[in-house]
């Protein structure tokens, strides 16, 4: 899968999550403080991560800053994105099932690498739920 991953500075798990995910087996394209030719403000980085989703470059993003709170902010201001800060897999888990997150928000300030590993684990187990109100939800924020 080609994912977008984009953070405002190298702090806590930011390198870690582009090899992580790597090592899963997917292809990153990096933004922000993670590619040098670009700027690496959160509300900017996050943006254009987003976009990659938003406009087919990317099937999904993962965005980042201090607290995860900016990022995620910028990430739902770009149309067809649904990004979820997650600080635990429970998150992670019901963010894709129940909301259908195309966009997984993390703090670089509290998520630490066995965490990461355990948020990555259930981002990437879930899918979206196929019930009635669930996909209800997700179409009435879509404007169907």
């Amino acid at each position: 899968m080609r994912i977008a991953v984009a953070a405002d500075s190298l702090d806590g798990v930011a390198a870690t999550l582009v090899a992580r995910l790597r090592e899963r087996g997917h292809e990153v394209i990096a933004h922000g403080a993670l590619d040098e030719t670009e700027r690496d403000d959160w509300a900017w980085a996050s943006e254009a991560a987003s976009r990659d989703v938003a406009e087919g470059r990317a099937e999904q993003a993962v965005v980042c800053c201090w607290t995860g709170t900016g990022a995620s902010i910028a990430a739902n201001k770009v149309p067809g994105v649904r990004a979820a800060l997650c600080a635990d897999a429970y998150t992670a888990d019901g963010a894709r099932r129940w909301n259908d997150a195309n966009v997984l928000a993390l703090s670089l300030r509290v998520v630490s690498e066995p965490l990461l590993a355990e948020i990555l684990d259930a981002w990437f187990a879930g899918a979206p739920s196929v019930d009635p109100a669930d996909v209800a939800n997700i179409d009435h924020l879509e404007g169907r």
